[in-house]
């Protein structure tokens, strides 16, 4: 038994259920993290990928009485039919584009200086973003997600779209991109949770039946463990998220994103890693 590489699979699952919901890209920690601890390559890539189903599953956990409260009143009910219908509309840019660019993306930008100057763009827009929101004439188009139109999803279905390129990040294009079209910050944070359901289950499951044949019996543990960890790290931050945007903005990960970046760049210009 590889303990070493047991340990990799315990801090890369809690890299992953600590940063898949927060605005600060858990691909790119995953990628940093992984290089750091010398976890790279096809097998490492699929292990990243299988580890957040277990992120996923976090979600339909804490929000499990919502998602049987749309499936039974799908057919009766028409909130629970809109919030239904806008996260499939959400979700169609992503897999029909995701798709065709896919492969293109990890050939070239999954690298650790692609992701830190990513991350260092992101965070400048999330300053930006945020400035404008703090002005006190500002008041939210929309309040909750259950009043969400189908062009609200439509545009934040597009906006997920850039976190394709890694260290932009899917919660941070999802609601950072809500807020500017009007959305609330718990109706954008609460829609990117939904959001992330179809789309990452489908990346998922479409980017494991393309690596299947490194799903071996050898690797099955490994990522076993990973998703366990990502599971319950996952639920307790977005446990902590909804309570955190209630009282406070996105500021604070912005400038996280720019320092992160921002040494992975220095650090890189100046040889003291070889990233």
């Amino acid at each position: 038994m590889d303990w070493i590489l047991y340990l990799k699979a315990v801090i890369l699952g809690v890299v992953e259920g600590l940063t898949e919901f927060l605005p600060v890209s858990s691909t790119g920690h995953l990628i940093v993290a992984g290089s750091l601890l010398d976890y790279t390559g096809a097998e490492a890539d699929t292990f990243y990928i299988a580890i957040q189903a277990g992120a996923i599953f976090a979600v339909c956990w804490h929000y499990r009485r919502r998602l049987i409260d749309i499936c039974l009143g799908l057919f009766s009910e028409k909130v629970q039919q809109r919030l239904a219908a806008n996260t499939v509309i959400a979700f169609l840019p992503a897999a029909v584009i995701g798709v065709l660019v896919a492969k293109y993306i990890k050939a070239w930008l999954f690298n650790p200086v692609s992701v830190a100057a990513a991350l260092v763009i992101g965070g400048v827009i999330i300053l930006i973003v945020e400035r404008y929101q703090d002005k006190k004439s500002y008041r939210p188009r929309v309040a909750s997600m259950d009043d969400m139109s189908w062009r609200d999803a439509l545009k934040v279905g597009f906006l997920q779209c850039l976190a394709m390129i890694p260290g932009t990040s899917r919660s941070g294009a999802t609601i950072i991109g809500g807020l500017v079209i009007g959305l609330s910050r718990t109706a954008a944070t609460e829609f990117s949770f939904f959001l992330a359901i179809p789309t990452i289950f489908g990346a998922t499951v479409y980017e494991l039946w393309e690596s299947r044949e490194l799903l071996t019996a050898q690797s099955l543990p490994t990522i076993g463990v990973g998703f366990v960890v990502s599971f319950f790290s996952a639920l307790a931050v977005v446990r902590w998220l909804l309570h955190y945007v209630a009282k406070h903005d996105f500021s604070a990960f912005g400038w996280y994103r720019i320092l992160f970046g921002g040494v992975i760049l220095l650090t890189w210009w100046t040889g003291l890693v070889q990233w």
